[in-house]
């Protein structure tokens, strides 16, 4: 995928962060009938902090276009990735892979598990996390009662403890 790069956000990516993130989220919603996915309710102002760390936030430009982002939440010996997001129109195209791998990158030596979630019913969601070995390891519902897969795999490298 040329032409793209993969670099950590900043506070000023947060509005084109979230542009991209409810778009991408949109069909997820219409997938479930749920408009209140957290990804769709999250405010600027939430993204912000988020943006303002500790958590890993990694951003796709295509030029100056943010066409995707991913986070990571370390959380002890797990990191927690969530918020996978690619703009509608670049979808099908590997960059989520690009970004799983750019943020379990970023975690790696960190943290001994990585672990997300997704719907239980978004097929290509869990295919693209099957494909880079994770696994189902429960079910859980959200708060609005959408059933969802939780996966996990072990991180690479041994993880370091952090004072």
């Amino acid at each position: 995928m040329t032409g793209v790069t993969v670099v950590p956000a900043g506070v000023a990516d947060a509005g084109e962060l979230l542009t991209v993130q409810r778009a991408a989220y949109l069909t997820e919603a219409q997938h479930y009938a749920d408009p209140f996915l957290p990804p769709l309710t999250e405010t600027l102002d939430e993204v912000r902090s988020v943006l303002a760390g500790p958590t890993i936030v990694l951003t796709a430009r295509a030029g100056h276009r943010l066409v995707g982002s991913v986070r990571a939440r370390l959380d002890g010996d797990t990191a927690l990735v969530g918020r996978l997001s690619v703009a509608p129109d670049w979808q099908g195209r590997g960059l989520g892979s690009r970004l799983l791998t750019a943020v379990e990158a970023a975690c790696a030596g960190r943290v001994g598990r990585l672990e997300l979630f997704t719907g239980a019913g978004s097929e290509r969601n869990l295919r693209l996390y099957q494909r880079h070995g994770y696994r189902v390891v429960g079910y859980r519902s959200d708060p609005n009662g959408v059933r969802l897969a939780v996966l996990e795999k072990p991180a690479v490298g041994p993880a370091r403890r952090h004072p």
